[in-house]
């Protein structure tokens, strides 16, 4: 192995495979290793080719290890100096040390490409990608799993109708099919698809609601269950957007030639559990929540509405929000006259014991983030029997009951 640079804040080697080995030191190691391993994923999501690949990650010694990005490049003009980090950020990434020495060549393909992106910011809102650099592992060593999935909606204790609605279903070769109410399944070649949605509007209209959102996922998704080319994570979200926008304008169109459908709308929260990654697409205020294996409860979608923006800013707490009288005052929804919507799209590699739990507001509102872990991993004994989903919407529903409740928890097994 051959040192290629020792510096104050890391050592770099060249290894005899192809590798290139970083460990990090000195001042702010763990934010800068952590930082560095965020951004490359990132940048892997959005399938840009002038960057190292993650292969491994080791937050113990705070090593990395990345393919080799070529030689190192002694001088290059200032103009086409300024394109390279100008085209980075096409990408939705600054490169806050935009320097000569970034800056590698690689000869296969005759490219310019950057490195070192401890000190970079990622800038494109629109995509989040979750990483946990504590379980950064090779491509090659991603686990096998099973899921295993329960589902419930309720129409609470005070409404008449259920405005709610989910979706469970298998995508394989042969095309999609429905899901029961619980159940597991391997993943070997086979992709699955859940979603919630919380329908809005007057008369029955917000039932049609979230049923369109739900069933327009089913007539649009199979199709694309071979699609597995080398660019699959901007396929991936491309294909999510375009069924978000398309369900958006249906509501729309029925809204102006049905009487009945004036003012429809509805949220929708949906995941695509696809190889070894979960993708994501999410519009309202319904959520999308990772409860790790080895850790806690984390929100990954974000609620379209300023009581949501006011939690996110830290200006509100979660019993404020709640309170809040505008916490039902969505900026964004599918249809109900909203022009313009922007989706929010992401990816989360998973492993066995995670555990993915979409909720709608109804149960959002009748229990605390920390009962949500604490139902689906350490139930009472009166509870034990039931499924993840029923224990949520159930407490939810004796908690409060004002609105509809629907939950669907996916396990992940090895």
């Amino acid at each position: 192995m051959i040192e290629a640079k020792k510096t104050q804040r890391a050592t770099v080697r060249l290894g005899y495979d192809g590798k290139v080995y970083k460990v990090f030191h000195g001042p702010d190691a763990v934010t800068r290793y952590t930082n560095e391993v965020r951004v490359l994923r990132y940048l892997e999501f959005r399938e840009c080719p002038f960057v190292p690949q993650v292969l491994e990650a080791h937050p113990e010694r705070l090593e990395l290890v990345t393919n080799n990005c070529g030689g190192r490049v002694e001088q290059i003009s200032e103009a086409k100096l300024k394109e390279l980090f100008a085209e980075l950020e096409q990408y939705g990434v600054r490169h806050d040390d935009a320097y000569l020495r970034n800056v590698t060549y690689r000869e296969s393909d005759g490219r310019f490409c950057l490195i070192d992106f401890e000190f970079a910011t990622i800038l494109d809102p629109s995509v989040s990608i979750e990483v946990d650099p504590e379980r950064g592992v090779a491509k090659e060593e991603v686990q096998k799993v099973q899921l295993q999935w329960s589902g419930m909606t309720h129409v609470g204790r005070f409404r008449s109708n259920n405005e709610d609605a989910f979706l469970a279903a298998m995508l394989d070769k042969r095309g999609i099919s429905y899901l029961g109410f619980a159940g597991s399944s391997s993943m070997d070649n086979r992709e699955f698809i859940f979603a919630v949605s919380d329908g809005m509007g007057g008369q029955k209209s917000g039932e049609f609601a979230s049923k369109i959102a739900t069933q327009k996922i089913t007539q649009r998704l199979p199709r694309e269950f071979a699609m597995k080319s080398g660019s699959e994570q901007n396929y991936v979200a491309k294909v999510i957007i375009e069924l978000i926008e398309s369900i958006h304008h249906d509501m729309l169109n029925l809204s102006k030639y049905d009487p009945n459908c004036i003012e429809m709308g509805a949220t929708l929260t949906l995941v695509w559990f696809r190889n070894d990654r979960l993708y994501f697409g999410h519009i309202g205020d319904s959520r999308l929540y990772h409860l790790h294996a080895d850790s806690g409860l984390q929100q990954l979608t974000e609620d379209h509405s300023h009581v949501g923006w006011l939690r996110r800013t830290g200006q509100i707490n979660e019993r404020q929000a709640r309170e809040h009288p505008q916490r039902s005052a969505l900026s964004q929804c599918l249809g109900s006259g909203h022009r313009y919507l922007r989706p929010q799209v992401g990816m989360v590699r998973y492993y066995p014991g995670d555990t993915f739990i979409l909720l709608t507001d109804g149960v959002i509102e009748g229990i605390w983030d920390h009962a949500i872990k604490e139902l689906v991993r350490n139930p009472p004994s009166t509870m034990s029997s039931q499924t993840p989903a029923s224990r949520l919407v159930l407490s939810a529903v004796e908690t409060s009951g004002t609105d509809n409740a629907t939950a669907v928890v996916i396990e992940t097994r090895a």
